[in-house]
């Protein structure tokens, strides 16, 4: 997930956090606060489920902050 923010300085820095997600996918994925990168903490398994969905929150120093959906 990527955000950008025009701002300068310490109000132009963006970090990442998670808004919603389930327990069975907090156990499979992580979302790293710096870069907005999400990895896979193991395999994937249809069995246990056909798709996931995270929200995915970006804000700044200055409380502004957008949300988005990730399947």
């Amino acid at each position: 997930v990527t955000a950008t923010d025009a701002d300068e300085g310490l109000y132009g820095h963006v970090k990442y956090s998670l808004k919603k997600v389930s327990d069975m996918a907090s156990d499979i994925f992580r979302l790293n606060y710096e870069t907005g990168e999400v990895t896979l903490l193991r395999s994937l398994d249809f069995e246990e489920g056909e798709s996931y969905e995270l929200e995915v929150q970006a804000h700044d120093a200055g409380g502004l902050f957008d949300t988005t959906k990730v399947t």
